[in-house]
């Protein structure tokens, strides 16, 4: 289905197979995904790079993302909070924010496409983010980095001293 706020940012629930021994989860279908992304968005999405993190509990990793860069996003392990934000200075939704619990127990995903930024809080002890990207990982030097609590975008974290990289904790505030 469609973000309630952005046009283009789509949700997944995959289907689970459950049973005595535990369940089955598909998390990714080419031809479903190419299916769903042409007839919900006018395009089709290619995956070259799978990535996942690790992180403990209040690590915050994030605001990043590119000019070019779909990213197929979704929780293995525990449960983070994801926040997706526009950075399309042109569109209508520029600066505006989503957020998605996305957990091992929801098995949701959410698909963002170019020029949004995403992060992610560990809300458990420990999480594992999953993401499929549409281009090769280029360096840090090749996203754009906004500060995880820039007023600007005016985000509700449910926390105020996450544990973040310093590439996350010395960026600085967006000028609008």
């Amino acid at each position: 289905k469609k973000s309630d706020i952005f046009s283009d940012v789509l949700l997944f629930t995959p289907y689970v197979f459950e049973d005595f021994r535990g369940n089955y989860i598909e998390t990714y279908n080419e031809e479903f995904y190419n299916e769903t992304t042409s007839k919900l968005l006018g395009t089709k999405v290619k995956f070259v790079q799978d990535d996942i993190s690790n992180s403990s509990k209040n690590v915050l990793r994030g605001l990043h993302g590119d000019s070019r860069t779909w990213k197929l996003i979704q929780c293995l392990y525990g449960e983070f909070l994801l926040v997706a934000v526009d950075m399309r200075k042109d569109s209508d939704t520029y600066l505006k924010w989503e957020s998605y619990k996305l957990s091992a127990k929801n098995n949701n995903q959410v698909l963002l496409p170019p020029n949004f930024v995403n992060g992610h809080l560990c809300i458990t002890d420990h999480c594992i983010f999953s993401y499929k990207q549409s281009t090769y990982y280029e360096g840090a030097e090749n996203q754009m980095t906004v500060k995880w609590n820039d007023p600007a975008i005016g985000i509700n974290w449910p926390i105020d001293k996450p544990k973040l990289s310093d590439r996350d904790n010395n960026v600085g505030l967006i000028n609008v």
